[in-house]
């Protein structure tokens, strides 16, 4: 078989792309005539089907972000390879809503591990696979503003994504004056898996916005806390 031509937009690393908000990525990526790396924790998903109607501009890794080794093994077979654009689109919910003095130990190091600390150590191990005005882009969320939250609620998924906030900032103060963009992205209130029936935004509301945001800030150096319709978030 004929190797795909190469992509037109780029290549993109793409952290959690089986299902939901991040499968949608990795389609309107192709769309836009990029290549996309895309992960799964492992087994058949819905991104194996994408892959193979996308004509060889999806490859699949498999990777669970919880797992140290995995990312560095996954860095490792990617060594030989340059990035455009880096998301880390995985993580969970807090389905216990439980206000954050009633959550287990076990449960608060679950999502704090996996939201917070996790697309950190991912970032940061394969931060070497990109070039140097690759976008690096997290999915954050609204709930992690501190300014706008003026009802509690989902306190320990808000709290883990405060973090994440926060140690992007940590991150990008670490590269100062580099060319570098980063964009932690809220992408609304989105009808998934974890976002519920009942969520505001279709992901076809939501996600087109959202990359063209990204790729409008491709040149835009420093750290950017925004919305999938591209407005500043307060943090």
């Amino acid at each position: 078989m004929p190797l795909p031509p190469p992509p037109e937009g780029g290549t993109i690393l793409l952290i959690g792309a089986s299902r939901g908000l991040g499968l949608a990525m990795a389609a309107e990526f192709v769309e836009k005539q990029w290549a996309v790396v895309g992960t799964v924790r492992g087994g058949q998903t819905k991104l194996h089907d994408l892959a193979e109607e996308a004509g060889g501009r999806i490859e699949i890794e498999t990777l669970d972000i919880t797992l140290p080794d995995q990312i560095a093994a996954l860095r490792d077979r990617l060594s030989h390879r340059t990035f455009d654009m880096l998301f880390v689109n995985a993580g969970v919910a807090d389905e216990s809503r439980k206000p954050i003095g009633d959550v287990s130990t076990d449960e608060f190091i679950r999502i704090m591990t996996t939201n917070a600390l996790s697309p950190m150590r991912v970032i940061e191990q394969l931060e070497p696979l990109l070039s140097a005005t690759a976008l690096i882009g997290v999915m954050s969320s609204g709930r992690g503003s501190i300014a706008n939250n003026e009802t509690g609620e989902d306190e320990l998924y808000r709290g883990s994504k405060a973090a994440l906030n926060m140690f992007m900032r940590s991150f990008a103060a670490r590269r100062a004056g580099s060319d570098r963009s980063m964009v932690l992205m809220a992408p609304g209130w989105v009808r998934t898996d974890l976002g519920g029936p009942n969520a505001r935004l279709t992901i076809e509301e939501s996600v087109p916005n959202l990359i063209d945001v990204l790729l409008a800030r491709r040149r835009d150096p420093g750290l950017h806390y925004l919305d999938y319709l591209g407005r500043t978030i307060p943090w």
